[in-house]
């Protein structure tokens, strides 16, 4: 047998070269826009699908079927704008490195509690220890931390909590329905967003197999989804559509859905979603407020009218925050989401936006906004409710995509002023963060600033509260990421640094407030001047979301670009096609 002599020289030089791919590409730390990106995992443990003890929900007959009539669109080259700011030149520095290891050690602290004390539970009680079950005690926090753990490197922790969301047993539940919505965007979007990092096909199998028990709750004479999946009346066919669900419930799955459908090739869940949205595009010039859908809906009916509020806040909220993030999962393929984008936005900017009445010596400086709600009556009259919501902070961060994708300039701006709004609301109060619902004494126009009217204020103004706010009718904080949220978005789409020492100031305050011996925890008030009372509250998107996007506010802009990736309004990462 005859022997290459060149063979040794072969070893050497491919030796070299991946000695020099081990220090200069992705898995070393010398090419600077790295830095802050911890390095993909070399070896892991298999994860493995099991499936769940009954699949009774693929035996079940649909009992209203009908044929697919939507198909996604072609994979063509994506025909939107991008999204981030132009980053070139980069560089990480050493507070912004501090703060992002701060953000992980308060993320690893949470995460080490729940594994100590709730493993496989919905969530941690962040006080007394101890989990809860929440969403059908399928391990909420689990599945809704698990693309956080890979976006934090913690690969460790990655796999083995992968490995118990790929086993987890959807016939095994003691509750007789489960909630859609919360069901959707936290256990779906989680195994989608992990999946789409990660690529673990088991992860994929295990969201296949949930969305098609949820795909049942389509199964209504109109094949609009009620607020729950209930069991039993879906086994016998009973099911119908609510007749005053909140809009956002049934008209907030479109993210999950598609994205299923683009990974598994099956088409009837982007057809079910799709079957909501042509309710949508139909009836939205038909409410009360033409251009908006209402915070309640008569989906059996099909009917907008009935209900005379409209909000960007609870009950309507990721309804709107979907129409342009649908139009970038699609690539611009389905120009109907941005002509819904486009129209509503123009009825929120001429009757839901507000902007608070300050003193002169602020107002000169401060140009900020807050998104309101309204009611209108059987007559068309249209009455303004001044009242902004920490839920309603997601706008800022709404308007900048929207902005950004369709081109549209003057929606970045006004994204900002939301964005910062919400951050001005944070240092308003003792605690430094922001109240769940609070009242705001207004401007007559959004414009411009207004002259300070002291009459005004002692009518309408709280003396105890900053001037600006007439009260704090709900003062919890309940770890809310909204407020966040868009100060992040608004830092990736602008290159503004500021944004990020506002966003350090905000995690110093949330974790002043809210730190337990165990993790953090909702509070009562945050008008006190002491220590606020914890709740032993700690909903699984404390790790989701909000401690994800303080994270990746000091992350090097190529984490999770948005000109790669959606995220879903629970913040798990979709990736875009190509």
């Amino acid at each position: 047998m005859s022997v290459d002599r060149r063979l040794p020289r072969y070893v050497i030089i491919a030796f070299v070269f991946l000695l020099a791919l081990f220090f200069l590409g992705p898995f070393g730390s010398a090419s600077p826009s790295s830095a802050g990106r911890p390095p993909p995992p070399r070896s892991h443990p298999s994860v493995r699908f099991k499936p769940s003890s009954s699949d009774w929900w693929t035996t079940v007959k649909q009992h209203h079927p009908v044929p697919l009539a939507h198909k996604l669109p072609p994979a063509t080259p994506n025909l939107l704008h991008t999204v981030q700011h132009d980053f070139t030149g980069y560089r990480d520095d050493p507070v912004t490195e501090q703060r992002r290891k701060a953000v992980r050690a308060a993320f690893v602290k949470s995460w080490g509690s729940y594994k100590k004390y709730a493993w496989l539970s919905d969530e941690l009680a962040p006080v007394s220890g101890g989990g809860k079950t929440t969403f059908g005690g399928w391990a909420a926090t689990l599945v809704d931390a698990l693309d956080t753990l890979w976006i934090m490197g913690l690969y460790d922790d990655f796999y083995v909590a992968a490995g118990a969301a790929a086993q987890l047993d959807w016939a095994n539940t003691t509750e007789t329905s489960v909630n859609l919505f919360e069901t959707t965007i936290r256990h779906l979007g989680g195994l989608l967003g992990a999946y789409d990092l990660s690529g673990e096909p088991a992860l994929l199998e295990k969201a296949k197999e949930l969305g098609n028990m949820l795909y049942l709750a389509f199964d209504t004479p109109n094949r609009m989804p009620g607020f729950w999946l209930n069991f039993e009346n879906a086994k016998q066919g009973l099911q119908v559509a609510g007749t005053n669900d909140p809009s956002a419930a049934p008209c907030s799955l479109s993210l999950e859905f598609t994205r299923l459908s683009q990974l598994t090739g099956d088409a009837k869940f982007y057809d079910a979603i799709s079957r909501v949205t042509d309710f949508l595009e139909r009836s939205q010039n038909s409410s009360r407020l033409p251009g908006m859908w209402p915070k309640l809906i008569n989906f059996q009916a099909e009917d907008v009218r009935h209900e005379s509020g409209f909000t960007l806040g609870a009950l309507a909220d990721s309804l709107y925050e979907y129409l342009p993030k649908m139009a970038a999962l699609l690539g611009g393929q389905s120009p109907r989401y941005e002509r819904m984008y486009r129209t509503a936005m123009d009825v929120v900017k001429a009757h839901l936006l507000l902007r608070p009445m300050l003193p002169e010596d602020e107002a000169s400086h401060t140009d900020i906004l807050f998104a309101g709600d309204v009611y209108v009556d059987q007559k068309n009259s249209i009455e303004r409710k001044p009242e902004g919501q920490h839920l309603s902070c997601f706008t800022g961060g709404m308007f900048g995509l929207g902005g950004k994708l369709f081109d549209i300039v003057p929606h970045v701006g006004i994204g900002e002023r939301l964005a910062r709004g919400c951050s001005w609301a944070y240092d308003a109060f003792p605690t430094g963060l922001m109240p769940e619902i609070f009242g705001i004494v207004t401007c007559p126009s959004i414009d411009k600033a207004c002259a300070w009217s002291e009459e005004q204020w002692q009518n309408q103004g709280d003396k105890h509260l900053k001037k600006g706010f007439s009260n704090a009718r709900d003062p919890r904080y309940i770890l809310r990421p909204e407020a966040i949220e868009s100060i992040f978005l608004l830092y990736r789409m602008t290159g503004k640094e500021d944004l990020r020492d506002i966003a350090w100031r905000m995690f110093e305050s949330v974790m002043r407030s809210t730190e337990t011996e165990l993790a953090n925890s909702a509070i009562e008030d945050v008008t006190v001047e002491e220590i606020p009372k914890r709740t032993d509250s700690m909903e699984s998107f404390w790790l989701a979301e909000t401690l994800k996007y303080y994270y990746l506010i000091f992350s090097t802009p190529d984490l999770i670009s948005l000109d790669e990736f959606v995220l879903n309004t629970e913040a798990h990462p979709l990736r875009r096609p190509k």
